[in-house]
């Protein structure tokens, strides 16, 4: 049966998208060298042709040079074809894209929906009236800690009966004489100042009198008793009681 009908063919896949834009861009850069190549011999030949005289060999020239701007403008019209069709390629490109990019995002935002949808249903704490419960909670607790505090900085032995009108008029009172005391340039305020006491004079250096000089003096003062005994401080300055009545002091 191959023999009669023949084998059957296998058909080649189609190219893909980007194996067209590839082989689009080659055959557009071919034609951009053939375009090159015509433009470097046209330069020549108009060299050529400002050189010679007019003539046959001019006239050459010129027409060497027309069929060379033929054929330049059949490669830039090639070159215009192939670029609308790179363009219209390059656009499906994009377009192909953006689809898969919509698809992989899509599949994103289903598997998350899922496993966002499991969590809610295994954590009991991402309940919401849980969650409110727990607001309320601890907004309680809050007001109870700051009662708490209140209650603990409370003072105590403080008059009930003190009019704040009357420590407001104190305290302007007392503004006041800190601002004349301020006034006066070195002043110390009277709220600073110490009371004054009554306190002992502190001996001058003329009534001090050494220990020696004091005792001198008092042997010279001192009468003895008749029949008394000399102290023994006055001995040591060489005081003498002589006995019986009439006696006298013997000093050295």
């Amino acid at each position: 049966m191959r023999r009669i009908f023949g084998a059957a063919k296998t058909k080649e896949p189609a190219p893909t998208i980007d194996e067209s834009a590839d082989r689009l861009q080659g055959r557009s850069d071919k034609v951009d060298e053939q375009i090159i190549k015509i433009e470097q011999q046209l330069t020549v030949l108009k060299d050529q042709i400002k050189k010679t005289r007019p003539g046959p060999s001019q006239e050459g020239y010129k027409r060497r040079a027309i069929q060379l701007l033929k054929q330049k403008r059949m490669y830039e019209g090639q070159r215009d074809q192939l670029s609308a069709q790179n363009f219209n390629i390059q656009q499906t490109q994009f377009t192909v894209s953006n689809i898969k990019d919509t698809v992989g995002t899509v599949q994103a935002l289903t598997g998350a929906s899922k496993e966002m949808k499991r969590m809610f249903k295994e954590n009991k704490e991402l309940d919401l009236n849980r969650i409110d419960a727990l607001q309320d909670s601890m907004s309680d607790m809050m007001d109870l800690s700051r009662e708490i505090n209140e209650a603990m900085g409370r003072s105590y032995d403080v008059p009930d009966d003190i009019d704040e009108s009357d420590l407001m008029a104190e305290l302007d009172a007392l503004e006041e004489d800190m601002g004349n005391e301020e006034a006066v340039k070195g002043a110390v305020p009277s709220y600073m100042q110490e009371p004054e006491m009554d306190m002992p004079a502190a001996p001058s250096a003329q009534a001090y009198q050494h220990p020696a000089d004091a005792n001198a003096l008092q042997a010279e003062q001192y009468v003895p008793a008749p029949g008394g005994s000399v102290p023994l401080g006055l001995e040591a300055l060489g005081v003498q009681h002589q006995g019986g009545q009439g006696g006298t002091n013997a000093w050295p």
